[in-house]
C-alpha cells in the first residue's frame, strides 16, 4: 500500500478496516466424527476454534481450527437500494478436532449455512459467524461450507485505522481495505496467514462494470443484469481481495500470454491515470529483472475516484489507486511500488503483521530502483536524501516493531526502505539481488516473517548481521551510515 500526499498530510487519513473482532466461547464435547470420516481408536475431544489466528497485533483477525484452500463467492449487488445478496462456498481441511468453527463477516445477515451438504447451526457474535455442524470435523479432513447472507453492507470502523472495507458510491460500490476488508462483502478466515485460492461471481445491473482479482473468467447477461466471473488460481491473502462496482473505461489486452484488464473510471478525464497504468507492464518487465518471475496470472489496475480512498493498495494481479495519485500528471512510482508488492505482500505475504516493514520497504525500495532504472535518480542519492532529511520523529518509530498505532507510519515505508538499502550497501550488490530473487522464489504462494529474511540474508551473504538490523528495525534512534561489512 502506498499513501496519497494527500492521505499523508491529513495525518489521521488511513482510509483502512480493523475492527477488532469478538471472540466465541463455546464449550468442548465429544461428539460423533462426520459421515465417511475415519474412525477413530477411541473417544475424540471435540473443541471449538479459536476466534482468531492468534496475530500479537489483532488477537482476533481471522480464526483458528482449520485452514482454507478455497472460495467461491457469488454475489448480486444493486447500487439503487445497496442491497447485497451472496453465497459463499468455502473449502478447508481442519487442523484441529473441531466441534464448531468461526468465519469473519461483518454485518451482514445469515438466511442458512451447510457444512458438507448437511445444515449446520449458526450463530453471530459481533462480527463472528459461528458455525456449529451436526457431527465434528476430524482433524486432517476436509470439508465444505455454504453460507447464504444477505443485506446491506458497511465499511468497518478502527479508532486507529480510520475506515474500510464495502463503501458505497454514487453509481456502484468499492471494496477494499488493509488490514481486513473481506469480512465486509463475504464470510471469510480474514488474516493473510491463511491463504486460499479464489472464485468470484459478481452480479450487477447492466451498464455497470464489476472489476475483481485475476483473470477474467467471462461474463453473461440476463434479465437486466451481467455478471463478472474472476478467478485467482494463486493463493491469496484475504485483505487483497476486492471488487470495484461502476462506471469504468476498461482496457483489455495481452501480455505475455496473460490477460491484462485495466479500468479508470468514467468521471476522470481521460490521460495521466490511463497512461500511468498502461506503463504496467513495462513496470513489471523491469521488476522481474531485480525480483525474479512475475507471480501472478494476470496484469492491470484499477483507478477510482472517490475521496474515502486516499491510498493505493496491492490487490493481487490488480492493484488499485487514488486518482489523486494521477493529478499532478503522469506517476510510475506508485505504479512501481504497488506492482512490487505482487512479489514482497502478495505472493510473500505476512506471517503477522508486525513484519509489515517487509511489504512497505521492499516496496518503497523498488520505486527507489525504478527511479534509477527509469530517470537515472541513483538509489544512493535518494537513501541520503531520506537519510540526512527525515524528522526525528521518524527515528523513534522502529519499523521492525512499529505497534499498532504506527503500523502504516512514514518510519514503516521510508525507514523500511532504507534499512533495505544499508542492507545492500552491507553485503553488495551481487549477494544483495540474489538474496531478493531467492525470497521471492523460495517463498512464493507462501508467508514470510522478518526472522526468516534476516536468516537468509546472511545464508545469502555469509555475514553475521544481526547488528544491522537491531539498529535499523529495532533502534530508536538514527544509525549510523551503513557501511561494507
Amino acid at each position: 500500500m502506498r499513501l496519497s500526499g494527500r492521505a499523508l498530510r491529513a495525518g489521521a487519513g488511513l482510509l483502512l478496516t480493523g475492527a477488532l473482532l469478538v471472540g466465541c466461547d463455546a464449550a468442548s464435547s465429544e461428539t460423533t466424527p462426520s459421515a465417511g470420516a475415519p474412525s477413530p481408536t477411541g473417544p475424540r475431544t471435540f473443541k471449538p476454534g479459536a476466534a482468531g489466528a492468534g496475530d500479537p497485533y489483532f488477537p482476533s483477525y481471522g480464526n483458528g481450527g482449520y485452514d482454507v484452500a478455497r472460495y467461491a463467492v457469488k454475489v448480486r449487488y444493486d447500487p439503487k437500494t445497496d442491497r447485497l445478496t451472496g453465497t459463499a462456498t468455502v473449502q478447508a481441511a481442519a487442523t484441529s478436532d473441531l466441534s464448531s468453527f468461526n468465519l469473519d463477516l461483518a454485518g451482514l445477515s445469515v438466511r442458512s449455512v451447510t457444512v458438507d451438504g448437511a445444515a449446520a447451526k449458526h450463530s453471530r457474535k459481533g462480527n463472528e459467524l459461528v458455525v456449529t455442524p451436526a457431527h465434528g470435523l476430524i482433524a486432517g479432513n476436509g470439508f465444505v461450507t455454504e453460507i447464504a447472507y444477505e443485506g446491506k453492507p458497511e465499511p468497518l470502523e478502527n479508532e486507529v485505522l480510520g475506515e474500510g472495507g464495502f463503501l458505497h458510491t454514487d453509481d456502484g460500490a468499492i471494496a477494499l481495505g488493509q488490514p481486513e476488508s473481506a469480512s465486509t462483502w463475504f464470510p471469510v478466515n480474514d488474516h493473510p496467514s491463511d491463504k486460499a485460492t479464489y472464485d468470484f461471481e459478481i452480479t450487477v445491473p447492466d451498464g455497470l462494470t464489476a472489476v475483481s482479482n485475476g483473470v477474467p473468467a467471462g461474463k453473461s447477461d440476463a434479465d437486466g443484469w451481467t455478471t463478472w466471473k474472476w478467478a485467482e488460481r494463486q493463493p491469496m491473502a484475504s485483505y487483497l481481495s476486492f471488487v470495484v462496482i461502476g462506471k469504468l473505461r476498461v482496457t483489455t489486452g495481452e501480455h505475455k500470454g496473460r490477460p491484462v484488464f485495466s479500468a479508470v473510471d468514467e468521471s476522470l478525464g481521460k490521460g495521466a491515470a490511463d497512461t500511468s497504468i498502461a506503463d504496467t507492464v513495462e513496470v513489471a518487465d523491469y521488476l522481474e529483472t531485480v525480483f525474479g518471475p512475475y507471480p501472478f496470472d494476470a496484469y492491470g489496475g484499477v483507478v477510482v475516484a472517490d475521496s474515502r480512498i486516499r491510498y493505493a493498495l496491492e490487490t493481487q494481479s490488480r492493484p488499485v489507486y487514488s486518482a489523486s495519485f494521477f493529478r499532478q500528471g503522469t506517476n510510475t512510482e506508485v505504479v512501481a511500488h504497488e506492482l512490487a508488492h505482487q512479489w514482497f505482500g502478495d505472493s510473500v505475504a505476512l506471517t503477522k503483521w508486525e513484519d509489515i516493514w517487509l511489504n512497505e520497504g521492499l516496496a518503497t525500495y523498488a520505486e527507489w530502483l525504478w527511479a534509477e532504472h527509469s530517470d537515472d535518480r541513483k538509489a544512493e542519492l535518494t537513501f541520503a536524501t531520506r537519510y540526512s532529511g527525515s524528522p526525528s520523529s521518524l527515528w523513534r518509530v522502529p519499523p521492525g516493531k512499529p505497534g499498532v498505532e504506527n503500523l502504516f507510519s512514514q518510519s514503516v515505508y521510508q525507514r523500511g526502505a532504507m534499512t533495505v538499502h544499508a542492507l545492500r550497501v552491507a553485503i553488495g550488490d551481487k549477494a544483495f539481488f540474489t538474496l531478493l530473487k531467492t525470497w521471492a522464489e523460495e517463498k512464493r504462494n507462501a508467508n514470510g516473517t522478518t526472522a526468516e529474511f534476516i536468516a537468509l540474508a546472511e545464508r545469502v551473504s555469509g555475514k553475521k548481521l544481526d547488528a544491522l538490523f537491531d539498529a535499523w528495525l529495532y533502534g530508536t534512534t538514527r544509525p549510523d551510515q551503513p557501511k561494507p561489512l
